[in-house]
Formats: structure tokens, C-alpha cells, sequence
């Protein structure tokens, strides 16, 4: 199925710059006419996922500032939001050369993730960049009800979203990064996936420490569900690098950071009071990535020092 979509995509390219050409020298011995002024053939085409809000929108907004040509595809589960965003977008930005497109895309959904790559081929026919930035933490289920019932929800909903629904994600849209000439895959990971952080007791700052000797243990905010789905998102990482390497495709897992956002359900309020950086920092490391700067880091962990240890 693969062979048969890239095989497809790269005709339609080929296409595409042969229209290209034409255009360009039609205009060239027809001076009243005009090239379009943003050409989806001079601009990198890049989706992110839960692009309408927190970290996806700081990344949006951050490519959107750039000098870099980019046709910006904000993917949201509304349309509605994902409008309501881009105008609060283009009101904190007034201008720019840059595209923002709103793209309808529930990635727990399977229809609406075809939907959404048949209208990316369509209209595109590549990506430069794919962003797998939709996730969420549910730990906070099991606080509300700590029975088998309650820890099974928080467990099973940050697998099915975190981890199962982001490598349905990459698979779908693979032939469109395939078929750029500089492609890039990046999947949002966190500081709390660290097998190595973990094992040497070097936890967030919300942590609290070992709970006391004995039987129940308290319930608290330890994340155990959400980190442990990030863990396995870096596995996954590993997997797309191995598979797509030969196709020149880079690969990243981005850790950006402790940013106050709405992820853990518990508000960026909350979160700036213990420390937590501004969500846009998160957004121009991504950009950075995009843009080509930490391809030394490719099959790694890019955090905002350096590389996250495993």
C-alpha cells in the first residue's frame, strides 16, 4: 500500500514542478502575468497535531514568524477551534508571509485521519514536517477514582491516545513525508519518559518523593500512566528512524520541557507557580528542529540543553 501511495505522490510531484516550470516561463515572456506569491512548491508544508492549543499552537505561531517559506497545516478534532486559533494567531501576529490552514483530524479516529491525508495529498502532495504534538495525560482519573476500574481508564486512555493513535498517525501519512525531497518526523515526548532520570531518582518537580512504608499507599499526582506512554512513544521514535532512514527521513523525539500548559489537567497557573516555563520555548525548539539545526541529534531525544538520556 505504501509502494503504491508513494509511487503516486512523487508522479503528482513531478507534475508539479513540470507546471512549475511552464508557469514560470510563461510569466517570463508574458510580463502581465503573474506567479502566485506563495507557492506551495517554494514553501515546506508542515501538519502538527493538537496544533490549536498549548505547545502545537506555540509551534504554529513559531513557524509563522519565520523568515523561512512555510504552509502551516493547524490540525485540530474542531474546525471551530482550530479558526478560533488562527485568529487569535493572526491577531498577535499581523503579519507575515507565512500560511496557517486549519485541517479537521481526530487521531483517536481512524476515518478522520484518512479523511485528513486525503486532503493533505490532495491539495499538497508531501509534507517537509510532520509533528506528532496531540496527546494528554489522564492520571488524574485514578485520583478521582482509585479503584482497578479507575486506574485502568487512565492507563488504557494514555496508551490509546499517546501511543496506539500517534503511530496510526505516522503510518497513514508516511508516503507524504516520503515524497518531500527533505522530510522530518517528530514525535512530542516529555522529561518524565526518561528511563534514566527515573532510575536515579531525578523526578519533576511535582514529585514528592517515596511514599511512607506500608499498605495503601496515598494516591498522588506521580504521572505513572502518561510517562510510561511517553516511554513507549520513544520506542516507537527508534522504530520510524530504523524504518524511514532510507527514505531520508529524520527522525526526532522532542522533549521540550516543564512549560505551563493544560496538559496535565491541572492548569499553566498551577504549573508556573512550581516552575514551569513559558509554552513557547517549546515552540521554537520545535521550529528549530524543523529548520534543519538539530540534525545532529537525529534518532535522539532533542531536548532545549542538549539530549534527553534514555
Amino acid at each position: 500500500m505504501w509502494h503504491k501511495r508513494t509511487a503516486e505522490l512523487k508522479a503528482g510531484c513531478r507534475y508539479k514542478r513540470c507546471t512549475t516550470v511552464f508557469l514560470w516561463l510563461l510569466c517570463a515572456h508574458s510580463p502581465h502575468l503573474l506567479l502566485p506569491t506563495k507557492s506551495i512548491m517554494s514553501s515546506s508544508i508542515i501538519l502538527i497535531t493538537g496544533g490549536n492549543t498549548g505547545i502545537g499552537y506555540e509551534t504554529v505561531k513559531a513557524l509563522y514568524t519565520s523568515s523561512q517559506p512555510y504552509t502551516i497545516l493547524m490540525g485540530s478534532r474542531s474546525l471551530e477551534k482550530a479558526d478560533t486559533a488562527i485568529t487569535q494567531l493572526k491577531s498577535e501576529v499581523p503579519e507575515s508571509k507565512n500560511e496557517v490552514v486549519a485541517v479537521q483530524i481526530d487521531i483517536e479516529d481512524d476515518e478522520s485521519i484518512e479523511k485528513a491525508f486525503k486532503e493533505v495529498q490532495e491539495k499538497w502532495g508531501r509534507l517537509e514536517g510532520l509533528v506528532n504534538n496531540a496527546g494528554a495525560a489522564f492520571d488524574a482519573i485514578m485520583l478521582k477514582d482509585p479503584s482497578p476500574k479507575g486506574m485502568r481508564a487512565a492507563w488504557d486512555k494514555a496508551y490509546s491516545l499517546n501511543v496506539t493513535s500517534t503511530q496510526v498517525m505516522t503510518h497513514t501519512f508516511a508516503p507524504l513525508l516520503i515524497a518531500s525531497s527533505n522530510p522530518r518526523l517528530l514525535f512530542l515526548t516529555s522529561g518524565l519518559a526518561s528511563l534514566e532520570t527515573c532510575a536515579k531518582g531525578m523526578d519533576s518537580k511535582l514529585a514528592s518523593g517515596p511514599p511512607p512504608k506500608g499498605w495503601p499507599k496515598p494516591q498522588s499526582m506521580a504521572s505513572t500512566a502518561y510517562r510510561s506512554s511517553k516511554t513507549a512513544l520513544n520506542m516507537m521514535m527508534l522504530y520510524w528512524k530504523k524504518t524511514l532512514e532510507v527514505d531520508g527521513v529524520k527522525t526526532f523525539s522532542i522533549s521540550p520541557g516543564f512549560l505551563a500548559t493544560g496538559l496535565g489537567g491541572v492548569g499553566p497557573d498551577v504549573l508556573r507557580k512550581v516552575g514551569a516555563g513559558d509554552p513557547g520555548l517549546g515552540g521554537a525548539l520545535i521550529r528549530d528542529v524543523l529548520e534543519g539545526k538539530r540534525d545532529g541529534d537525529a534518532g535522539v531525544v532533542v531536548s532545549q540543553n542538549g539530549v534527553q538520556p534514555w
